[in-house]
């Protein structure tokens, strides 16, 4: 039997008629009434009995109205449930990533997902990005975003998206001509990046680092704009992902590969695995995966 049905019959019973059912149930007394035949219908046999202008339980009309009493409490307590987790949870997401410049999709992200829980409060700890994942295992942090896979069996990795790793030069670089360098080419180029520790730094985490190559010079400079006004100048070079060069390319800078296959990152969000995180989570980061995937994508 129907759930509007169940509803039909208790709201009868409690309000003590047609009358102040059909104010309950927000029916005019034809669809009431056409409703109540209808569920006669779909049952078999008479609900109520008609006497004196009123309705009384007929034997399977009590079985109904209780199994209704109990059927429906569930019902609504399911949906007040599922509203609450969707729309009218409240609490606080603390979130870092291991690069500056990703923060750059935070707006977007921000209004899809305060649209659908207007309660859930976002925090970017911004000291926590060059360890995001040693901050959320020690609890500074809820969720992580890094490409750094770490060995801990305390954490959940969960994949994002995989963007490419390109070097920028100026059109007068030496590089300018080539398809792809090597991670040897490194050791003869000032080499910008943008913070410290090394080990923090996707090229040198991958490339560099495993193979003992240092470049000529390091310059750590953490504003995007600046580091391309270098490289524009000739007076350095900056591997950047795909996505996070797009609003800075103009006919002034070329972009080169990373080796002859590229250089691919895979992005995760890092959690916990032995924490029981609200549905709000689960959206927070399918907001995120849309919105990085769009803009690693462009």
């Amino acid at each position: 039997m129907e759930i509007r049905y169940l509803r039909l019959i208790k709201a009868i019973v409690e309000e003590g008629g047609i009358t102040r059912a059909m104010d309950v149930l927000h029916l005019s007394q034809s669809a009431l009434s056409y409703q109540l035949k209808e569920a006669e219908l779909q049952v078999g046999t008479q609900l109520f009995y008609r006497r004196n202008k009123k309705l009384i339980l007929t034997p399977v009309g009590k079985k109904l109205y209780n199994s209704a009493i109990k059927i429906l409490a569930e019902v609504d307590r399911t949906d007040e449930e599922i509203k609450r987790m969707i729309n009218g949870e409240s609490g606080v997401i603390r979130v870092s990533t291991e690069c500056y410049t990703s923060y750059h999709w935070l707006p977007a992200v921000l209004k899809k997902f305060n649209s659908e829980f207007p309660n859930v409060k976002i925090e970017i700890v911004f000291e926590a990005t060059h360890h995001p994942v040693e901050n959320l295992i020690s609890g500074n942090l809820d969720i992580a975003i890094t490409s750094n896979l770490e060995q801990t069996d305390q954490v959940d990795f969960i994949q994002l998206f995989s963007d490419e790793m390109l070097a920028v030069v100026s059109n007068g670089h030496p590089w300018a001509k080539r398809s792809f360098i090597e991670a040897e080419d490194f050791q003869d180029v000032d080499l910008i990046i943008h913070s410290l520790p090394l080990e923090t730094v996707s090229i040198f985490r991958s490339e560099l680092i495993p193979k003992g190559i240092n470049p000529k010079k390091l310059i750590v400079l953490p504003l995007t704009e600046a580091s391309i006004e270098l490289v524009k100048a000739n007076l350095g070079v900056i591997v950047m992902a795909n996505w996070a060069l797009a609003p800075y390319m103009d006919q002034s800078i070329k972009t080169i590969k990373v080796t002859s296959k590229g250089f691919q990152r895979q992005q995760y969000v890092a959690r916990m695995k032995d924490r029981k995180y609200p549905m709000y989570f689960d959206y927070f980061i399918k907001f995120l995966r849309e919105e990085i995937k769009l803009d690693a994508e462009s």
